[in-house]
């Protein structure tokens, strides 16, 4: 049978780990949920810049009616042709 010193001992270290266990927990429940956040706001400004890169192309292109975007599917190589040579003269 154990002593009480030993018994006192085993359960200081039980409880001193189970607290230990939960401070650590929660610094790593809080560090991944900054990054989460970080990533959720660094995600939402590239969103953004996406969409104002697709304005500014949408409103380029409302300019003179030629699309200069090979992706969009209005795309037409020989009105493009058509506008370079007009400018360049």
């Amino acid at each position: 049978m154990a002593s009480t010193t030993v018994n006192v001992v085993r359960y200081t270290a039980l409880l001193g780990g189970v607290f230990y266990g939960i401070a650590h927990r929660r610094s790593l429940q809080k560090a991944h949920d900054a990054e989460v956040k970080h990533h959720a706001i660094h995600e939402r400004e590239h969103l953004i810049e996406e969409a104002k890169a697709a304005f500014k192309r949408k409103q380029e292109s409302g300019k003179d009616g030629v699309v200069t975007d090979p992706e969009d599917p209005r795309f037409d190589l020989e009105k493009l042709i058509a506008k370079w040579e007009a400018e360049s003269q």
